[in-house]
């Protein structure tokens, strides 16, 4: 009897793994999965590098979580470029602090451009010099051409 209830609560406790692992991992069309290498600020909080999903909750608001972190839904608006050139998380980079800017998915000529933090706001009127940085899938093109493995282009000083 004791084995039988052993085994029942294995059984019940795997499902029960396994059903919150797939309601955490599921994607959906149209949202932009990336690997951030870097640690990153949105919204006043810290986000760790990691494996993250960027979900299109609506017009004006976005969804950034990963499987350990439930995430935050952050308000937004939406930027128009001329032509498709990829799924793209854009940083503005001040010395060794990241601050997620801009999302864009493959396919779309719509992207989601978020609002500085406060954080942010500070460097910037220290006059901190601000770089761009491009996190992208990982490519085989920035791999043969002996870039970053991680698909981070540092665009240099934002103009």
């Amino acid at each position: 009897m004791k084995l039988f209830q052993i085994a029942v609560r294995t059984v019940l406790f795997t499902a029960l793994l396994t059903a919150a692992a797939a309601a955490l991992g599921q994607t959906r069309p149209g949202d932009v999965t990336m690997d951030v290498p870097f640690a990153f600020h949105l919204a006043g909080q810290q986000f760790p590098a990691g494996h993250y999903i960027v979900r299109n909750e609506g017009d004006v608001c976005l969804r950034i979580f990963s499987a350990e972190r439930r995430g935050l839904h952050v308000p937004t608006h939406q930027s128009l470029r001329t032509e498709s050139d990829g799924s793209k998380l854009v940083f503005h980079r001040y010395g060794a602090t990241y601050f997620l800017s801009q999302v864009w998915a493959n396919g779309s000529t719509t992207g989601w451009v978020l609002s500085q933090s406060r954080a942010e706001r500070e460097l910037a009127d220290r006059a901190e010099e601000m770089d761009l940085a491009v996190v992208r899938p990982q490519s085989p093109r920035l791999e043969a051409a002996g870039q970053e493995k991680l698909g981070v282009e540092n665009l240099g000083p934002a103009k």
